[in-house]
């Protein structure tokens, strides 16, 4: 399975240190099966430090880490579980440690309904709803070096 990782740079060895805590599923190295998201997240990152390129590195994982004995989180779309998830993971609440969590991005558009969840104004149920109204993109993020030794980097292309 190719997975697409955005960056202002080349990654050619994925590092488990590097990421921010705060993310929809705690810190990890995210990656994406669809190119053109991944080439969003390089140009966001790359507005957002105000240099750079954009880049899109490319990587192959064999397809069986999917029926593997790894620890596995997956998400169909947007559930009360995911959005907890998120939620708990972007105020710095992980509870449980995952090799591998997959499922639908929470973007700046979705962002804004999940904090109207957060500060209560809308139910679980209400914000679920909304959700589904957008695009959901998805992401698989990589928790642990077992994992994430499984990705091959294939190359890389300016976005």
């Amino acid at each position: 399975m190719k997975l697409y990782h955005g960056s202002t740079l080349v990654v050619r060895r994925p590092n488990l240190h590097k990421g921010r805590k705060t993310t929809d599923f705690g810190k990890g190295f995210y990656t994406t099966t669809d190119f053109n998201q991944a080439q969003k997240w390089a140009n966001l990152k790359k507005k957002r430090e105000n240099n750079g390129k954009s880049i899109v590195s490319i990587f192959e994982v064999p397809d069986e880490i999917l029926n593997s004995n790894y620890h596995i989180l997956r998400f169909s779309g947007a559930t009360r579980e995911w959005l907890d998830f998120v939620v708990n993971n972007r105020r710095g609440k992980a509870v449980l440690k995952y090799d591998l969590v997959m499922g639908p991005v929470a973007n700046d558009q979705l962002y804004a309904t999940i904090r109207l969840y957060e500060q209560g104004v809308v139910t679980a149920d209400a914000a679920i709803e909304m959700l589904k109204t957008h695009t959901l993109f998805n992401q698989l993020s990589f928790h642990s070096f077992k994992t994430i030794s499984l990705l091959k980097f294939i190359e890389a292309v300016t976005a």
